[in-house]
């Protein structure tokens, strides 16, 4: 009993501080999980929602799954943790081995950290050292997007550009980096998949290069698909674009896959999907189907041998890594979670169930509030026409879709919806209709007022 208490009915809220939230709001109204199966949620007040958004992009496998669980017991009662400098153990090196296999070319030297931003921070690093080590130290600059998200690690949130994470943090940012232009341009209203138009926008690269030299810049740092900021889809070209800038002036190029990677667009990862390979990925999220925190770095093996053979033997290479860096738990989900992938072909079940998902989320451009609707894979975003600020609508209709029986991520004025992987065409329906009921109460609501 006491238990329960401490899970679904809190003696206080006062004192957790909950991060990306409203704390007033939510205190005033609390919404509690209390319990997860499958692609259900169970909420403290014992109502149920269904798992639109796959927690945050982290559980496209579904909540519950046995085999991870037991994998995370049964490792936990053979070796709970072991410290991962100067030594380690056989767990971590299978895995490495089992994601070099799904990574595409040469991207086969993996780094372990312990969630996203860590693991784009390590890319960020890995970059510098690489280099250092080739004898180009000057090359200290870094390149993002407005709109990306990369997490919230000091140098993770420099190459991001979404104005209110940044804003606060100003004058602690990492010196030099600048930014491309998103790609969500007017035109890309309602458009299913890749817009035609927009590759142009990549040559903001080849314009930052001739103004602070290119010889100057170490990475180029970009989200395949902009997830957080409201899923915005690369145009056609515009990514194999980047890759020849990158290769004109010797930068390298950096995909952060924390959301699209491990089969969200119907690969395993968006540089296989849009035909690009970049010179590092990163990856979390859906490593460990969101239940053990890790995040993954994967190199190409010429970034890691620059960096091996400038060390003599016996010294550290790169002075970097974490305690949580690769430790059994997050191994054992992680491993368990790709003979998921294998066993019950998830790649291929999203690429196959993708194109219902598409024209169900875009029969809700009759309701007059959408403003835009965007796909691709099981990835959509759809946009509600700003209410008086910014940000407003968008935390309205997440409360009134929560009530009405779905649970999604609002970001800004954007719903993100991404459908778990083991969504079947009834479970898709059931997101649409409750998406739909949601967002039009929350239209009436704002008629009546």
């Amino acid at each position: 009993m006491a238990n329960r208490t401490r899970t679904d009915i809190p003696n206080s809220l006062q004192e957790h501080w909950m991060p990306f939230s409203s704390n007033k709001d939510f205190k005033k109204n609390p919404r509690l999980i209390s319990n997860a199966k499958g692609i259900y949620l169970k909420t403290h007040d014992g109502n149920t929602l269904i798992d639109g958004s796959s927690g945050l992009y982290c559980n496209p496998l579904g909540h519950g799954r046995r085999e991870i669980i037991e994998a995370i017991k049964n490792q936990l009662e053979k070796l709970d943790y072991t410290m991962p400098f100067q030594q380690g153990y056989g767990g971590s090196f299978e895995l490495a081995t089992k994601i070099a296999q799904k990574t595409p070319d040469d991207l086969n030297r993996i780094f372990y950290t312990i969630c996203g931003s860590t693991a784009v921070e390590t890319a960020i690093k890995i970059a510098v050292a690489y280099f250092r080590a080739k004898g180009e130290p000057k090359r200290f600059r870094f390149i993002g997007r407005e709109r990306g998200y990369h997490g919230m690690n000091i140098g993770s949130l420099t190459v991001g550009g979404i104005v209110n994470n940044v804003k606060v943090f100003t004058n602690i940012l990492m010196p030099g980096v600048k930014h491309m232009r998103h790609t969500f341009l007017p035109d890309h209203k309602f458009v299913k998949g890749q817009p035609e138009n927009g590759e142009e926008l990549a040559n903001d690269l080849e314009n930052i290069a001739n103004e602070v030299g290119g010889e100057n810049i170490a990475a180029c740092v970009v989200e395949p698909i902009a997830g957080s900021t409201g899923v915005l889809i690369p145009p056609k070209g515009y990514l194999p674009r980047l890759r020849k800038i990158c290769d004109k002036y010797g930068i390298l190029l950096i995909f952060d896959e924390v959301v699209t990677g491990w089969g969200r667009t119907g690969s395993a990862f968006a540089a296989q999907e849009f035909g690009v390979t970049p010179d590092i990925i990163t990856m979390a999220k859906a490593t460990t189907n969101g239940i053990v925190p890790m995040g993954v770095v994967a190199v190409r093996e010429k970034i890691y041998d620059q960096v091996m053979d400038a060390s003599p033997d016996g010294a550290i290479e790169l002075f970097h890594g974490y305690t949580y860096s690769g430790i059994p738990v997050a191994v054992s989900a992680a491993l368990a979670v790709q003979e998921i992938f294998e066993k019950e072909d998830i790649f291929n079940r999203v690429k196959k169930i993708s194109s219902y998902f598409e024209e169900g989320l875009h029969s809700l451009k009759d309701i007059e509030c959408v403003e835009s609707i965007r796909n691709y894979g099981l990835l959509g975003g759809v946009d509600i026409k700003m209410n008086l600020k910014p940000g407003k609508a968008g935390f309205q209709v997440y409360k009134e879709c929560y009530k009405a029986g779905i649970n999604i991520k609002p970001t800004g004025d954007a719903l993100i919806i991404a459908p778990p992987f083991v969504c079947n065409k009834k479970n898709i329906d059931e997101i649409i209709e409750k998406l739909r009921t949601g967002i039009k109460n929350y239209y009436k609501s704002i008629r009546k007022s």
